[in-house]
């Protein structure tokens, strides 16, 4: 059985053209561990693959979720299954390339297979967090489980959030569930690629990249956007720029401070993803430059 290539690191890291590289030259198809390309009218702002680099290589699952539609990771990792599996049986390498670490999370490691927690006990344990400090919310977590103990990072509010509302519905800690997981390909059939780039670098490919999103018609996109009848309250609007846009086209801010805001958004996101990559592919192998 072929290798599987993921590839993996920060936004505008230049992920997209070594997935490009790498298909021409061991006979690939691309899949998206994006999920914000998986969105059907988001081309510009999420930096999707452009149409003549689709042509060439094959292109899997880049735009093709409706804008009211809630697309989970498992979702996600259902599909990547099933494409994986056809890209081998055609005798093809499948690369799969993005951003979102939980993605890549899940294929290694399965997916937990933990019960949906109600809506109640979701809203009770974030008031819960926000009236006490994650200080003394980590505190409290550790009482209610001890398992979660050196786990993970004390001031990661979502992990804590979630481990909490875990224990506190199914009495079970979410480290109980996790064990129960188990990934459906052998890990030693990955070959993970990390791009870790210099700061410097990084920032200014980031600056680019947002003057290229302007000049390939960003505003025109979110004015089509806004006249669609969709979900207001949509996954997409984690999309970086969106929000930023429509204030302008509102005239709540100037293009000047939009694009800004866009920058700092889009600086304080890839961190984040640097931050992940750090406690959680310190495996993977690291492309620097």
């Amino acid at each position: 059985m072929s290798k599987i290539f993921l590839i993996a690191g920060p936004t505008a890291s230049g992920k997209s053209e070594l997935a490009i590289k790498i298909a021409k030259k061991e006979k690939g198809e691309i899949i998206n561990a994006d999920s914000m390309q998986v969105y059907k009218d988001f081309q510009v702002l999420t930096a999707r693959p452009q149409k003549k680099d689709q042509k060439n290589i094959k292109h899997h699952m880049y735009g093709f979720v409706s804008l009211n539609k809630h697309f989970s990771t498992g979702e996600w990792l259902k599909i990547v299954i099933k494409k994986i599996r056809q890209i081998q049986k055609k005798g093809k390498v499948p690369i799969i390339v993005g951003g979102t670490g939980l993605y890549f999370q899940s294929l290694l490691n399965g997916l937990v297979k933990i019960p949906n927690i109600p809506k109640k006990i979701r809203n009770n344990s974030r008031q819960l967090q926000e009236r006490l400090g994650q200080k003394d919310f980590y505190k409290l977590l550790i009482k209610l489980d001890k398992k979660v103990k050196n786990k993970f990072d004390p001031n990661d509010k979502q992990r804590s959030l979630r481990a909490y509302e875990v224990k506190k519905y199914t009495k079970k800690s979410l480290f109980e569930w996790f064990k129960k997981t188990k990934p459906v390909f052998n890990n030693n059939l990955f070959y993970k690629i990390y791009i870790n780039l210099d700061k410097k670098i990084l920032q200014s490919r980031i600056e680019k990249r947002i003057g290229k999103m302007f000049k390939n018609g960003a505003i025109n996109e979110v004015q089509k956007i806004i006249k669609k009848k969709v979900n207001k309250d949509g996954s997409y609007n984690k999309i970086i720029g969106f929000l930023e846009i429509k204030r302008y086209l509102k005239k709540e801010i100037s293009l000047v401070q939009a694009r800004e805001l866009i920058l700092i958004k889009t600086r304080q996101y890839a961190k984040r993803q640097i931050t992940w990559s750090n406690s959680r592919m310190k495996d993977w192998n690291k492309l620097s430059f």
